[in-house]
């Protein structure tokens, strides 16, 4: 066999996952090459143009906190912004940015094209190259060749992609792209297991048509936020406004007379569709009492005149969604630049991987992002970034990053995958983390710029720029803990918000505990906090404040979530792989022994998150371990 050239790592597709884990791989040190059928469509968004949300704002920080670029390219292509969920805890804070989503892809390959370890091919992979159990190349449609160490599969929804618009099916990936075959086909001759999933995608609406001014106008924040903790983004765009409407009893009838031609309730489709994301359909089946369901129009990227039309994503014939979208209020003139859709595609059960995201079947091959089983450009773009560096230290025959459930959204992301599988697509919110208080948006710097550095994956600048803010952080901590505030210095305010006077001195720790005062509050009624607030840099000091201030308001919940995950983390040091035939173990009950012989898990801690295994099961384990 002919090989074009060498590579330590191949990535298959350049989605959010591909571009993630491609870049990062290179920066690592290793000669990388990215195979991707359209150079020009590198991390596309083909579904909504927005990066963050519930618990998917906490996982793109933590990527930009372990060296990745999700977020800083977000930052760089910002149309709005908005931190969700502000009237809860700081636990539930999270992140969100409406994109350019053409600047954002654009923004994307720039970055990649200027990695000198970074090449690329523009082609269709359609087998994986084996030897010994190993993987060590991969061929293209053309016949093209490829040797590598490492292999990452990031194809998205383009495994075997069928496409449905009503009673219409076209092949292919995404819309005007062709799908990927011959991959499925040969690692299902290999022993992979593989299923079929379904996602999809609203109408794309031309502006001029729309009414706004029957829509509810909603800004971004008034302050500008980011992702990114080391990168400061030129961003010149326009900030624009979302608005929102709602649909009614006329849409809905329009779209249940559409019911009999559409793939989703006549069995064309098979694949299982996203509970979070359910399309229009599903909804008016779903919640069949509720009169009106809430739309978001969107806008795609700063000058474009198409909008998107969140909450209507659509499977139905074409007539279908254009009748109905034209008893929307604002809608009414409304013409339709793309028409939904709904797109199946291959996955395979993420329960055949590690959890450094390397497959148990067949050594150095890596899959991540939807071909797991998940759904969204962040879960995609984490999971890419895990790969990417995994494949790096694999070369290198270092110890692979495993994220604990403890340290990251990451961590608890890969760690539900690997040892609970998937029966529709994942996707991240913040009630899937049992430590949620200690994995929010504000500190996931704190929690992984250390591991990013030490690993390689994170630059000495970066890091140096943890340190810096880490001082004036300790900084602001020491003087809370050590300055007298007296009544007379702040009074007035306490007047103002609503709570006791101070009748003698108490630290100012003391005082930020009330949750009337904000720390932010007291720097224009004490001089000498003002003064060291100042003193900080411009572009993050507020960025300090408000972590700080969160620190102190909930150390207590804190504390006590950090002693209980200890405890719950003995267990994942317990290790177990290969010391048992659980076969053979006529104690644990018969469900525990086909699972944990078909998982073999690595700790007692993983074992205990298998579903069907009893945690009278982990005892008699413990047992036979000697605990």
């Amino acid at each position: 066999m002919n090989f074009l050239k060498e590579y330590d790592i191949i990535v298959v597709g350049a989605g959010h996952a591909g571009c993630e884990a491609a870049l990062i791989a290179a920066k690592m040190g290793s000669k990388v090459l990215l195979i991707t059928m359209d150079l020009n469509r590198m991390a596309q968004m083909s579904c909504n143009p927005a990066i963050g949300g519930i618990a998917k704002g906490q996982i793109v920080r933590e990527i930009d906190a372990l060296g990745g670029n999700t977020g800083k390219v977000a930052d760089f292509s910002t149309v709005q912004f908005r931190m969700l969920n502000m009237s809860k805890g700081p636990a539930m804070w999270s992140p969100r940015a409406q994109c350019d989503k053409i600047k954002f892809s654009s923004f994307w390959k720039e970055c990649l094209e200027n990695e000198h370890n970074l090449e690329f091919w523009q082609g269709n992979v359609n087998k994986i190259l084996f030897q010994a159990g190993s993987v060590y190349g991969v061929e293209t449609d053309i016949g093209v060749c490829f040797r590598c160490k490492c292999c990452v599969l990031t194809t998205g929804t383009f495994l075997n992609g069928l496409m449905h618009f009503g009673t219409f099916q076209i092949s292919g990936g995404r819309i005007s792209e062709p799908k990927s075959s011959g991959i499925t086909e040969q690692l299902i001759s290999m022993g992979f297991k593989s299923g079929r999933m379904k996602t999809g995608t609203p109408v794309r609406i031309d502006k001029r048509s729309i009414d706004l001014s029957k829509l509810e106008i909603q800004w971004g924040d008034n302050k500008n936020g980011r992702f990114s903790y080391y990168f400061e983004p030129e961003n010149k765009l326009k900030q624009l406004p979302c608005y929102i409407t709602y649909t009614n009893s006329k849409v809905h009838e329009v779209i249940k007379n559409g019911f009999k031609d559409s793939p989703l309730f006549n069995g064309t489709i098979r694949g299982i569709g996203p509970r979070y994301c359910p399309s229009i359909e599903t909804k008016l089946i779903t919640f069949i009492d509720k009169k009106s369901h809430q739309l978001f129009l969107e806008p795609e990227s700063e000058n474009s005149i198409e909008y998107y039309l969140n909450g209507f994503s659509s499977s139905l014939d074409w007539n279908i969604q254009n009748e109905a979208l034209h008893f929307i209020p604002g809608f009414e003139q409304a013409i339709i630049t793309k028409p939904g859709y709904a797109i199946e595609y291959d996955y395979f059960m993420p329960t055949q991987l590690n959890r450094n995201l390397e497959s148990k079947l067949v050594k150095h091959l890596f899959f991540a992002g939807q071909i797991n089983g998940t759904t969204g450009y962040e879960e995609a773009a984490a999971q890419g970034l895990i790969a990417g560096i995994n494949a790096n230290l694999s070369i290198a025959n270092k110890s692979p990053l495993v994220l604990k459930r403890n340290e990251a959204y990451i961590g608890v992301l890969i760690d539900d995958l690997v040892t609970k599988g998937v029966d529709e697509p994942y996707r991240m919110f913040t009630s899937r983390a049992e430590y949620r208080l200690l994995l929010r948006q504000d500190n996931a710097d704190e929690r992984l710029t250390k591991l990013g550095f030490e690993i390689g994956s994170l630059s000495l600048s970066s890091f140096n720029s943890f340190l810096r803010k880490m001082n004036y952080k300790n900084s602001i901590l020491s003087f809370c803990r050590t300055f007298s505030v007296k009544g007379s210095m702040v009074n007035d305010l306490l007047k103002i918000k609503g709570t006791s006077l101070l009748y003698r001195s108490v630290k100012l720790e003391s005082l930020l505990l009330r949750p009337q005062l904000s720390i932010f509050d007291l720097l224009s009624y004490i001089k000498e906090f003002q003064f060291i607030y100042e003193k900080m840099d411009l572009n993050i000091r507020n960025e300090v404040m408000e972590s700080t201030e969160i620190f102190i308001k909930y150390s207590g919940y804190i504390n006590r979530e950090k002693l209980l995950a200890d405890k719950n983390g003995q267990l994942e040091n317990v290790r177990i792989m290969n010391k048992f035939e659980y076969q053979l173990i006529n104690s644990l009950s018969t469900e525990a022994r086909q699972k944990l012989q078909s998982f073999q898990p690595e700790t007692i801690g993983l074992a205990s998150r298998i579903p069907g295994v009893t945690p009278s099961d982990i005892n008699v384990l413990l047992v036979l371990l000697g605990y």
